[in-house]
């Protein structure tokens, strides 16, 4: 099932979208209940959103061999984790804004972990069972700042902005997260492209290391980090996110206007 979180009119559902372009409009959120409520709407007369209302998001750094080997740096002994706040979560074709604290912001495809339960202290072989799905992400990185903050031990502002982490356009159940191929195009061209096989943690690894010390909620988002290939992007681009199952994540760039 593809559910997709959508515009119609003044009022938002979800939805589980359907070959033909039709949602089956569920009867609530689907943190409850995947019930059909028998309406539909038609994909080209709707408004994709955010497929997680303001989320929690929880991001892993250095997780793939290749992006580590990239970076110069050690493959991590534990998972390297930040958060970035609800207000960077946006949802397809809503523009990544390019701060004016430019200097350099990158791309970053990342597999988007979607939680459909919480629970603590979760075991790593019942970790797959609190998964709703999984959606794209882009987890949007002002350089200078991240670097500048990672030299003080912190991590917030340079991967924190207002629309920093784009995610959409629907949560995919019913995959495997270990064989996923995963690709960022940059105006069309391909700047990277991996498989989920080449993550140093594996999803279980993740949700349950998370676990055993915060309580983890329905609606979660957990970013697992990025493959190698990373790069600038500008205003202007247009940046989409594909991975196999779910479906492309298109994002424009566009400059902050002074107030």
């Amino acid at each position: 099932m593809k559910i997709a979180r959508y515009q119609a009119g003044n009022d938002i559902h979800y939805g589980a979208l359907r070959d033909d372009g039709m949602l089956d409009r569920l009867a609530g959120s689907p943190f409850d209940s995947l019930a059909l409520s028998g309406q539909q709407d038609a994909l080209g007369a709707v408004r994709l959103l955010c497929p997680v209302a303001a989320p929690r998001i929880f991001g892993v750094g250095l997780n793939y061999a290749a992006h580590a080997q990239e970076a110069g740096m050690a493959i991590p002994q534990m998972p390297m984790l930040f958060m970035k706040p609800d207000s960077a979560a946006i949802g397809p074709d809503e523009a990544i804004v390019y701060p004016l604290e430019g200097d350099r912001v990158d791309y970053e495809c990342e597999l988007a972990v979607v939680l459909g339960k919480g629970g603590r202290r979760i075991a790593e072989a019942d970790a797959l069972g609190l998964v709703l799905g999984y959606t794209c992400g882009n987890d949007v990185s002002q350089r200078p700042i991240q670097f500048a903050e990672m030299k003080m031990g912190t991590l917030l502002i340079g991967k924190g902005f207002d629309s920093f982490c784009p995610l959409g356009p629907v949560i995919a159940t019913g995959l495997d997260p270990a064989h996923l191929d995963i690709t960022t195009r940059l105006n069309g061209r391909v700047v990277q492209h991996s498989n989920t096989s080449d993550l140093i943690f594996s999803i279980p690894k993740l949700i349950s290391y998370l676990s055993q010390a915060i309580t983890l909620r329905a609606g979660d988002v957990i970013i697992t980090g990025t493959p190698a290939g990373i790069g600038p992007m500008l205003p202007g681009d247009v940046v989409e996110i594909e991975i196999e199952g779910i479906g492309v994540l298109r994002n424009p760039v566009v400059a902050e206007q002074r107030s």
